[in-house]
């Protein structure tokens, strides 16, 4: 199987790759130094501060591996794992608005998942396991 883009799917996946390694990024300073809407968040889920911690370090990790492209995949997954959990806490637990937000939160949720997803389907060939069945079948 091959692991080569086209251009217009490299440029695609970039996109995306970007756009989820940003925001998950950028809401690390607010789990990271204790920010009252992420301490409102895990307290209301029953995991503060190790959840809060936790999930920031799984986001980190997710980030950093979005940006580099032989492991992208591996990044979409994780954040696609964590924004699920997210999106699953916000429909079930806390509501789509956290704090006056307007549904900001849920919305960023939302698009790192959705990102991670565009991600995975065009960068599926580099998943060993994957690439395996596909070359069985």
């Amino acid at each position: 199987m091959n692991n080569h883009l086209t251009p217009t799917q490299a440029v695609t996946s970039w996109i995306f790759q970007l756009t989820a390694a940003i925001i998950l990024l950028q809401t690390l300073f607010f789990k990271f130094s204790g920010a009252e809407e992420s301490v409102y968040i895990f307290s209301t889920l029953g995991m503060e501060p190790w959840g809060r911690i936790g999930s920031g370090v799984a986001e980190l990790l997710a980030s950093i591996l979005l940006l580099v492209p032989a492991v992208a995949p591996l990044g979409a997954m994780l954040a696609m794992s964590l924004m699920a959990g997210a999106v699953v806490s916000h429909l079930f637990v806390l509501g789509i608005e956290i704090k006056g937000d307007g549904g900001l939160l849920f919305a960023l949720a939302l698009a790192v998942l959705v990102s991670s997803a565009v991600v995975l389907v065009i960068r599926r060939a580099q998943i060993p396991v994957l690439v395996r069945y596909l070359e069985l079948a």
